[in-house]
């Protein structure tokens, strides 16, 4: 469990909720697991707030003034079928159910919905996207638990940056890694040159004895398919 929370870190949640004091102690839970969490009180600002982040998570009550949960989410999955969703209820009739059901909502939580309830409903709704490692190839993969990278049986020796870029990389396995997105993610705080950006891609290569990464001129770097 340990494991598959530590993965958390690289994801991002919205919490919808129109009870102050229940998405406060949301929030509050939440982000001990997550990298950023954004939060709404009602379907109108999180479906706003679900269009500028695109979070990874969406866990939202039903009941709620001006768009309730599932209207909010009936206007998200009109283009979005991806986006995991749990929903929080405090009812569990039939028509509450069939709904949920149609718009492929991968968890729900009656209420009072305490820390482990919470939990145990995030970790199903991820589902197999909370791995174990990383396989690159045959001799190659990233153990996720102990944070290694494996090869032929052997430990290679990275810094912290270069398995944050590992980790990066294949939580944008599809797409670009943007310069940008390099910078928020390795850099934090700090800014990122583009010489320091080439030292470091340089060492990467270096250490990692298996070619990860491609270069994509003026954009960014994308994780090989093996």
């Amino acid at each position: 469990m340990e494991n598959l929370l530590s993965q958390l870190q690289n994801y991002t949640v919205l919490c919808v909720e129109d009870e102050d004091g229940i998405r406060k102690r949301l929030v509050n839970t939440l982000k001990y697991y997550f990298s950023e969490v954004y939060e709404a009180s009602n379907g109108d600002d999180g479906y706003d707030l679900y269009k500028e982040y695109k979070p990874s998570l969406i866990i939202s009550d039903i009941e709620m003034p001006n768009k309730n949960g599932i209207s909010m989410i009936e206007d998200i999955r009109k283009t979005d079928l991806d986006t995991i969703v749990i929903m929080i209820t405090a009812y569990s009739t039939e028509e509450y159910l069939l709904e949920l059901i149609n718009l492929n909502i991968n968890q729900y939580i009656l209420k009072p919905v305490n820390s482990e309830l919470l939990l145990n409903g995030i970790v199903k709704s991820f589902g197999n996207k909370l791995i174990n490692k990383i396989e690159f190839n045959e001799e190659l993969h990233f153990d996720m638990q102990a944070r290694e990278l494996i090869y032929k049986e052997e430990i290679i020796p990275l810094r912290k940056r270069d398995k944050d870029f590992i980790l990066l990389l294949y939580k944008n396995k599809n797409c670009v890694v943007s310069y940008d997105l390099i910078e928020e993610n390795l850099w934090r705080d700090r800014s990122m040159s583009m010489s320091a950006l080439k030292t470091f891609i340089k060492e990467f290569r270096q250490r990692v004895p298996v070619d990860l990464i491609i270069n994509i001129p003026q954009e960014g770097y994308k994780l090989i398919t093996f």
